[in-house]
């Protein structure tokens, strides 16, 4: 089974923050390296959409059909729907993830 891979806006808009971020805090060569790592955890999806585990904060607060991976030091929060993973989020591991997710849900209120 092969799904559709569809990377939404805001993902787009996270990957934007953080080439930013690690090309200002740790070079070019490191966002380089960390984007290719990316592309290929996201295309690995395609082919094994439940690879990802459920992060535990969204366990918690009953929303298993999210799942996630780690790529180098970055989380790609997902969603597969039929033939279909929906990329929600990729930031660094070492931001709290309550907080990111906190913040996404108030921007989707307003």
């Amino acid at each position: 089974m092969t799904c559709r891979i569809v990377i939404l806006r805001q993902a787009e808009q996270d990957l934007h923050e953080l080439k930013a971020y690690l090309t200002r805090n740790f070079g070019r060569d490191v966002w380089l390296d960390s984007y290719a790592g990316i592309k290929a955890s996201i295309r690995d999806l395609a082919a094994f959409p439940h690879s990802g585990a459920i992060p535990e904060p969204l366990e918690q607060i009953q929303l298993g059909q999210f799942r996630q991976i780690i790529s180098n030091q970055n989380r790609i929060v997902y969603e597969v729907r039929q033939q279909t993973v929906y990329v929600h989020l990729i930031a660094d591991c070492r931001r709290d993830m309550k907080s990111l997710l906190l913040r996404r849900l108030l921007k989707t209120m307003e």
